[in-house]
């Protein structure tokens, strides 16, 4: 990979990008969605799986210039989801309630491997 300000400028673009969607994300569901679950990083953390999934899927049949991958997975998913904000949310719900700490773990995990699957087989489907 050439280190050229083309590959950070998409990253930074791509970063700029996702994390104006998280924050949009994070006050729409946190607005209309008022629940003891952190679901607004839930909802990006398992929708920016999918995503990852079909762009890995995709550029199994299709390869785009390296700053396109940059921006996209890098910088833009990168962005979009979150572990630092899953994991201290999920160490107050420990810490309020056991159960939903957990609830939240497993959503978390298991939710984002399925979903990064899910969208790799849907593009495996639909490319074969």
């Amino acid at each position: 990979m050439n280190f050229v300000w083309q590959n950070f400028l998409a990253v930074g673009l791509g970063g700029f990008f996702g994390a104006m969607m998280r924050f949009y994300v994070n006050l729409i569901i946190g607005k209309n969605f008022p629940h003891d679950l952190p679901l607004a990083t839930l909802s990006v953390n398992v929708v920016g799986s999918f995503i990852i999934g079909l762009l890995i899927g995709l550029f199994l049949y299709y390869t785009p210039h390296e700053w396109l991958k940059l921006f996209l997975i890098t910088g833009f998913l990168g962005a979009l989801t979150t572990y630092s904000t899953f994991a201290i949310e999920t160490f107050f719900l420990l810490n309020s309630s056991l159960w939903l700490g957990i609830v939240n773990i497993v959503l978390n995990l298991v939710g984002s491997i399925v979903a990064a699957a899910f969208g790799y087989k849907v593009v495996l489907y639909f490319l074969r």
